[in-house]
C-alpha cells in the first residue's frame, strides 16, 4: 500500500486539500474531475498526450551529470533538464494536458495566472498550438520584471491582463484569474499553474508532471548505476517538485528536499518559506500551509524568484511534509544569485531563478554529504532573468 502518492478521489491528502469554493461552483469542478478520470485511462488520450510531449515538447529531457560543479563540491550533481523543452520550462508538461482537457470538455477559452511568466507562456504555447483563446493575469510588477515572457505570452497571441492590486505579484494574478473564471466557469478553463488549488487540480497538475520523475528515475540508473540519495527542487506552488518527487515517494532511503526562497530575511515579507514559517489555512480554495497574519489573510511575501513569491503551497507538499517524508531548505536572494552565476560560467547553463535556488542548495548539500548521488530539477532556463540579473546583481 502507497503511504505517499497518494491519488484521493476526495482531493485530500490527509487533512489538506479539498475543495473550499462556492456551492454554485462545485458541480463544475466535480465534472472536471469525473472528465479528467476518465480520459486519463483512455489510450486515444493517453496516445495523443504522449505525441505532444515526444515531438512538440522534446521529450524526454536530459539528465546532465554537472561534472564541473560535482567536482568543486565533493557529491555527483545531476540536473535534470527541463530548461531543455519546448518554452524553457517543465510548465509546458501540464499546460497541453490542461488545454486538451478544456477541449475535451468544449470549453471556449482558457485562462491563467502567471508570476515569472513560465507558466504563462506554456498555456499561451499549448492555447496557440490546439486552437484556443488564451487570457493570462499577471501582476504589474512582474510584468516589469519579466519583459521577455511578457512579449512572448502577446507573440503567441494571449491576451495578457495586467493586475494592479495588492503586492501587483502572483498571489494578487491568482485572485484575479479565479474572479474572472468565476463569471462564467460553464464556458472557462482555469488552467491552474501548479499543484494548488481547489480538487482536483492538484491531482491532475501532478499527474502531467509525473514525467519528470519517470523518466529521471530510469536516467539516473543508467548514468550513476544506481538511484540518487537526494533530491532537490525547488517550491513555490511545488509543481516541478512534485513533478521530480513523485516516482521516488515509496522509496524512503531517498532525502527529498523543497527549497524555498529565503529571499532578504525571515520577518514578514522577506520571504516566502511557507513550509518553514507558516501554518494551515486555506487559500485559494485549498486547505494547505499558508503564510498568514492573525486574521488568517495571506501575508506579504517575497522572493528574487517571482515564480516563488506565493504564500501558499501545494496540499501534497503539506502533508509529505507533515509526514515527515519531505524536508525543507531555505535559499537567499544573495545565494540564489551565486548559483545563478556560478552555474553559468561553471557549466554553461543559466538558469531561472527559481531553479538557481535548487542548485544553490545543491551546494549546500554536497558539501554535508561528499560523494553522494544528488538529483535536482533544473525546472526552467534563464533568458527571461538576464536582463533583471544584469541590471541589478552583475558580475564583472
Amino acid at each position: 500500500m502507497k503511504r505517499y502518492d497518494l491519488s484521493p478521489a476526495d482531493g485530500l491528502f490527509g487533512p489538506f486539500g479539498g475543495q473550499y469554493i462556492p456551492d454554485a461552483v462545485k458541480p463544475v469542478f466535480d465534472d472536471i474531475d469525473a472528465t479528467y478520470r476518465q480520459l486519463k485511462d483512455s489510450p486515444a488520450f493517453r496516445a495523443e498526450l504522449h505525441r505532444f510531449r515526444r515531438d512538440y515538447i522534446g521529450r524526454p529531457s536530459p539528465v546532465y551529470h554537472a561534472r564541473a560543479l560535482s567536482k568543486r563540491y565533493g557529491a555527483d550533481i545531476y540536473l535534470k533538464r527541463e530548461d531543455l523543452n519546448h518554452t524553457g520550462a517543465h510548465k509546458i508538461n501540464h499546460c497541453i494536458g490542461e488545454v486538451l482537457l478544456a477541449k475535451h470538455m468544449g470549453k471556449k477559452k482558457v485562462l491563467a495566472e502567471t508570476g515569472a511568466g513560465q507558466h504563462g507562456v506554456a498555456l499561451a504555447t499549448a492555447a496557440a498550438v490546439l486552437g484556443m483563446p488564451c487570457d493570462i493575469y499577471m501582476g504589474t510588477v512582474d510584468i516589469a520584471k519579466q519583459a521577455p515572457n511578457v512579449l512572448r505570452m502577446k507573440m503567441l497571441g494571449a491576451r495578457v491582463v495586467p493586475v494592479e492590486q495588492g503586492a501587483r505579484t502572483l498571489k494578487e494574478a491568482v485572485d484575479a484569474a479565479l474572479d474572472a473564471y468565476m463569471q462564467d466557469p460553464q464556458n472557462l478553463f482555469f488552467a491552474i499553474g501548479s499543484v494548488v488549488g481547489p480538487h482536483p487540480f492538484p491531482s491532475i497538475v501532478r499527474d502531467f508532471q509525473r514525467i519528470v520523475g519517470e523518466e529521471a528515475r530510469e536516467q539516473i540508473v543508467g548514468q550513476a548505476g544506481r538511484l540518487p540519495d537526494s533530491l532537490v527542487a525547488c517550491v513555490g506552488g511545488g509543481s516541478n517538485a512534485i513533478g521530480l518527487f513523485s516516482a521516488f515517494l515509496e522509496d524512503e532511503h531517498i532525502a527529498l528536499y523543497g527549497v524555498e526562497p529565503g529571499g532578504r530575511g525571515t520577518g514578514v515579507g522577506e520571504h516566502a518559506a511557507t513550509l518553514r514559517y507558516g501554518s494551515p489555512g486555506v487559500i485559494h480554495g485549498m486547505f494547505t500551509y499558508l503564510l498568514q497574519d492573525k486574521k488568517g489573510e495571506p501575508a506579504p511575501v517575497h522572493s528574487i524568484a517571482s515564480g516563488l513569491d506565493y504564500p501558499g503551497v501545494g496540499p501534497q507538499h503539506s502533508f509529505l511534509h507533515d509526514a515527515k517524508r519531505l524536508r525543507c531548505a531555505t535559499i537567499t536572494d544573495a545565494e540564489c544569485i551565486d548559483a545563478f552565476h556560478e552555474l553559468s560560467r561553471v557549466e554553461g547553463i543559466i538558469p531561472a531563478l527559481e531553479s538557481a535556488h535548487a542548485v544553490a542548495f545543491c551546494k549546500t548539500l554536497a558539501e554535508r554529504e561528499p560523494g553522494s548521488v544528488i538529483l535536482a530539477n533544473l525546472s526552467g532556463r534563464g533568458d527571461k532573468d538576464i536582463d533583471y540579473v544584469q541590471e541589478h546583481h552583475p558580475r564583472a
